[in-house]
């Protein structure tokens, strides 16, 4: 980060506290209600993170499992056709006289 967005990133933080303070200073509440209001905020927030975290830690669970099944299934797909070359193969050396080196 260049000297420029550090300086400029310090003034952006300044203008936020200080945004804050007058946001303060001119509510339209006491500060108790204010105090109130904020912590009921943050708790709503809280809530929503924590509720958006689990909806994801299921979101992920579904689709890990949705991908062990597709794995699975191309598992038993390969199985089958790996299975069916074998057996091809053998018919096929078997037929012709070959030895039979499986």
């Amino acid at each position: 980060m260049s000297d420029r967005d550090s300086n400029s990133f310090v003034w952006f933080l300044a203008g936020l506290g200080v945004g804050a303070v007058v946001g303060t200073l001119y509510a339209p509440r006491p500060g108790n209600e204010t105090r109130e209001v904020l912590r009921s905020r943050a708790e709503e927030g809280k809530d929503y993170v924590r509720d958006r975290a689990r909806e994801a830690r299921e979101q992920a669970s579904e689709l890990i499992e949705r991908g062990r099944d597709v794995v699975g299934r191309q598992k038993e797909q390969f199985r089958a056709a790996y299975e069916a070359g074998r057996q091809a193969y053998q018919e096929a050396t078997t037929e012709s006289g070959a030895p039979k080196n499986l």
